[in-house]
């Protein structure tokens, strides 16, 4: 299965740094947080990402991005923390345009969509976490030994990471998907070589053992799917057991795997995928219902509409979409007969009474 290759883009955050991020695909918008490792550039290419972003993009307006230190986006940061996250989360959303969205988490980027979901309720319509976790190594387990074992990882990087012997790296590989191919399994450890410097690995790493948003998952109000391998090799399948069990309402979904990324080749892909669209079905995709006066506008003309209303042209919502400027045109055309307006002036106005095109700086740093 082929990935799509969206354009890449480029937001400053709340404190100066510049994140890399792109967005494509149909449907309801779902935006991924950040997990061990991403670059935008490399992971549609990637035997251990490509399929799933494929796959996710049939389904859903898929937003990726990369975190602060890594891929594309700054690497030399003086800031990496668990709360810059957030920061970086906030830019992302509001440069792609999008005023409600599903978000996606998984392993660390799952801590980080509850933390953003339980502190900006009226952007989050539905949360999906995968190979989840509240407390990060050092949290979870204040014993010697779990501590020392936190510190063994970090000391694996700092020793071995940027060497191109990957005998190093090859410990986090066999941890994160012990159930795959000879090429995969050199994939994921090239991209981890190519996306960030040890140094930032090694912070990186630092900050993730310190994690800890059980207060924030109390607060969770929206829907709530959380799915963990039974076996998963990097993240105890008893730690998103108590994810699901601190959000309200929250389903749980065990997966027969040992893979902490799944790939295409398991039961469990399939699976993850069939519960996800059942989970949105359940709880609706919420389109047009959720903004009054906009009729029955679809959900792609909801995104067509909302960039417009951010003052995006309509070569700049085709590049952003992943669709033709004619296509774009068309999308328009029907908008301006549904809302029965005569021109992108009034059709602005309309668009931000409900609430849309709340980022008005304009098209984002390319």
């Amino acid at each position: 299965m082929r990935a799509p290759a969206y354009p890449i883009r480029f937001c400053n955050t709340a404190d100066g740094v510049r994140i890399a991020y792109a967005a494509g695909g149909t449907g309801l918008s779902l935006v991924k947080t950040p997990n061990w490792l991403n670059h935008l550039e490399l992971d549609p290419k990637s035997p251990v990402w490509r399929a799933w972003i494929a796959r996710m993009s049939r389904s859903f307006r898929l937003i990726r991005y990369d975190a602060r230190g890594c891929g594309l986006s700054d690497r030399d940061v003086r800031h990496v923390s668990f709360a810059t996250n957030l920061l970086d989360l906030e830019a992302v959303v509001d440069a792609a345009g999008i005023r409600r969205f599903a978000l996606f988490g998984a392993s660390q980027g799952a801590a980080i969509a509850i933390d953003y979901a339980a502190r900006h309720p009226d952007r989050v319509s539905h949360l999906i976490l995968y190979g989840a976790y509240l407390r990060g190594a050092r949290k979870r387990d204040a014993s010697a030994q779990a501590i020392e074992q936190a510190d063994i990882m970090l000391k694996l990087v700092q020793l071995g990471w940027g060497q191109d012997n990957s005998a190093f790296r090859q410990v986090f590989a066999t941890q994160f998907i012990p159930d795959s191919t000879l090429e995969q399994l050199r994939a994921f450890d090239e991209i981890q070589r190519q996306t960030a410097s040890p140094e930032a690995a090694m912070r990186l790493l630092d900050s993730f053992h310190e994690i800890d948003v059980s207060a924030q998952a109390g607060k969770i109000a929206c829907p709530t799917l959380v799915l963990h391998s039974r076996d998963d090799a990097r993240v105890p399948f008893e730690e998103g057991r108590q994810v699901a069990s601190a959000i309200h309402g929250a389903e749980f979904v065990s997966l027969p795997s040992r893979n902490h990324i799944l790939l295409e080749h398991q039961t469990a892909w399939g699976q993850f995928f069939d519960e996800i669209a059942e989970f949105i079905q359940r709880h609706g995709n919420e389109s047009a219902a959720e903004f009054p006066g906009l009729g029955d506008v679809t959900e792609r003309e909801r995104h067509v509409l909302e960039l417009v209303a951010t003052g995006l042209s309509n070569s700049q919502i085709a590049e952003t979409l992943g669709i033709s400027p004619k296509t774009v045109r068309n999308h328009i055309n029907h908008l301006f007969s549904k809302l029965e307006v005569r021109d992108r002036a009034h059709a602005i106005v309309l668009a931000r009474e409900a609430g849309l095109g709340l980022r008005k700086e304009g098209h984002p740093v390319r």
